[in-house]
């Protein structure tokens, strides 16, 4: 256990001894101001009405029930109403550090997620075109979702859906058609919802090319289906050069191959939550809570096809076959109203899928701003700002800590200019640039910091104020790593990596390591490597490398 554990389970067994019910879970948090202690806990507030007393009275009952010994901490008071603030005792720091370096790129890790499947799907952009940065949000949150939930104990799959069918995907074929026929010199006018950027030019030189004994512009099929292909590999390198990789790819045309659409509309027959109105079949959705029923296949005169959230269940039947009882979906915050719609199809089925699956990341979309200006438009895609747009600009490390910055629901407004900057005002750079000076200790003194375990070092010499916060910032890592896993939340591991940077810059200027007596220096070497672990894991948890030179 670590030493919240310890403090846990013994103020657990105090207020048991007081009273307090079984399941009792005290919560214990740092206090806003360091100068009330270590930490602190709203416990004797929160039980004082249940146990008929005062709350200040119940806090100071449980203080004198306290073993602080087996708590690991070395004083208690009162504050406020009822708050009760500790102080660590100085041998449970210097644990804590010797633990981390033993842990190493372990470190942060748990497992809370007891190896459970969970598939979290994310980017799923449609063939139609490059990755916009609203993808390149998508795919930072995803992937970070994924790496926290793997360091947490969950056995993740990360899965791309490719929307490869409907009216888009025909928009597509025939922007691609008319192309070719115009480089083939006919005079062929672009359909009216077509896709225009130069990529689609591209498209068509690349068909005529691979087609050069016959190129059949009339043969729409196989236009559709070059464009599709050709669309995917170059996501695929989009992604390649986000440095984000996946396990599965699902293809929407396969669930009408399989005839699992079909499948879906005969099993929602047969729950007996659909009837036919206007030649068209609907789903009774408002016997779960919707605000009214939703049309499933449209009436012949309107094509008899399926509406665009009956493939989605559909879709999600087949996570749940294939064993996934946890599903999360990363997408943009347009999709807000098909959340509802999709998790009431499921319902529907009666197959035992729970209410709240799947679960949704939502995420809103990003504006990118150069020299105070919104940027609109790339020259290769036409109409917006491409992923690689940002990438070959500003570079890998910095699209993804931008994206990862701000909570996915909130806005996001990525200044190219802070990106390339290398300064204080970029919090990239800041970030790495902490990693690379306590690196830059080992190399200057010539140790080898892979040798620094803690051992036989008095860690109390670790006196400056300094150095008391910053060991605090690295002892929370594992509980900012299960709290960021458990509510989905990566860029709480962005905003702890920047504070903790900060907290190593100001260590780093006040204490000159290398020039200190031996006691005071070996103390400090193991403070250097813990945070040169802390801040190498967390960036490696976003996807981001730790340069050891800057």
């Amino acid at each position: 256990m670590d030493g919240t554990d310890l403090l846990r389970a013994e103020l657990r067994r105090a207020a048991q001894s007081l009273g307090a019910p079984d399941d009792v879970d005290p919560v214990i948090e740092r206090p806003r101001d360091p100068s009330f202690g270590d930490w602190a806990t709203s416990l004797a507030m929160v039980l004082a009405k249940r146990l008929g007393t005062k709350p200040r009275d119940l806090a100071q009952a449980i203080i004198e029930r306290l073993d602080f010994a087996r708590a690991g901490i070395s004083a208690a008071d009162i504050a406020g109403p009822g708050f009760i603030n500790f102080r660590v005792a100085a041998d449970v720091f210097a644990e804590g550090l010797r633990a981390l370096i033993a842990a190493g790129d372990q470190y942060g890790r748990s497992n809370a997620g007891n190896a459970c499947p969970v598939n979290i799907e994310f980017v799923s952009a449609n063939p139609t075109g490059p990755l916009h940065v609203g993808h390149g949000r998508q795919a930072a949150i995803g992937d970070a979702i994924s790496s926290l939930l793997g360091v947490t104990g969950w056995r993740v799959t990360r899965e791309f859906y490719y929307n490869d069918a409907g009216a888009q995907i025909m928009n597509l074929a025939l922007s691609v058609q008319a192309r070719v026929r115009q480089l083939g010199g006919v005079d062929a006018a672009m359909p009216e919802s077509g896709y225009h950027g130069e990529y689609i030019r591209d498209l068509a030189q690349w068909y005529i090319d691979e087609h050069s004994s016959d190129p059949n512009a009339d043969d729409l099929d196989a236009v559709r289906q070059f464009a599709v292909r050709e669309l995917r590999r170059e996501q695929d390198l989009d992604l390649q050069a986000f440095g984000v990789k996946f396990d599965v790819y699902f293809l929407e045309s396969s669930l009408y191959s399989d005839g699992r659409v079909d499948d879906a509309i005969k099993r929602l027959i047969a729950a007996g939550h659909t009837y036919e109105k206007d030649g068209a079949l609907w789903l009774r959705t408002t016997d779960f809570g919707d605000d009214k029923d939703r049309v499933m296949r449209r009436s012949a005169e309107k094509g008899g096809e399926p509406t665009y959230f009956l493939p989605d269940v559909a879709y999600h039947i087949t996570k749940w076959e294939r064993g996934f009882a946890r599903a999360i979906n990363v997408q943009g915050a347009d999709h807000h109203s098909t959340v509802t719609r999709v998790r009431v199809g499921l319902q529907a089925l009666d197959m035992g899928i729970p209410q709240g699956y799947p679960e949704y990341v939502l995420h809103q979309m990003v504006t990118v701003m150069r020299a105070g200006e919104e940027v609109k438009i790339s020259k290769r895609a036409g109409s917006y700002v491409t992923v690689r747009d940002l990438i070959d600009e500003v570079g890998r490390d910095a699209v993804r800590y931008f994206f990862l910055m701000r909570k996915g629901d909130s806005q996001l407004v990525f200044d190219v200019d802070v990106a390339r900057s290398q300064s204080d005002e970029n919090p990239v750079y800041y970030i790495q640039m902490a990693h690379a000076r306590v690196s830059g200790i080992f190399r200057v003194g010539e140790i080898d910091a892979t040798a620094i375990t803690g051992t036989d070092v008095d860690l109390s010499v670790l006196s400056l104020p300094e150095e008391q916060i910053l060991i605090k910032a690295l002892l929370d890592y594992p509980a900012l790593v299960a709290g960021a896993a458990e509510a989905l939340e990566p860029h709480r591991v962005a905003t702890y990596l920047h504070d903790t940077a900060g907290k190593i810059h100001l260590w780093y200027h006040k204490a000159h390591v290398l020039n200190e007596p031996e006691p005071i220096l070996r103390a400090r070497l193991v403070l250097a490597r813990a945070s040169q672990l802390v801040l190498r894991n967390g960036l490696d948890l976003l996807g981001i490398t730790a340069p050891e030179r800057m």
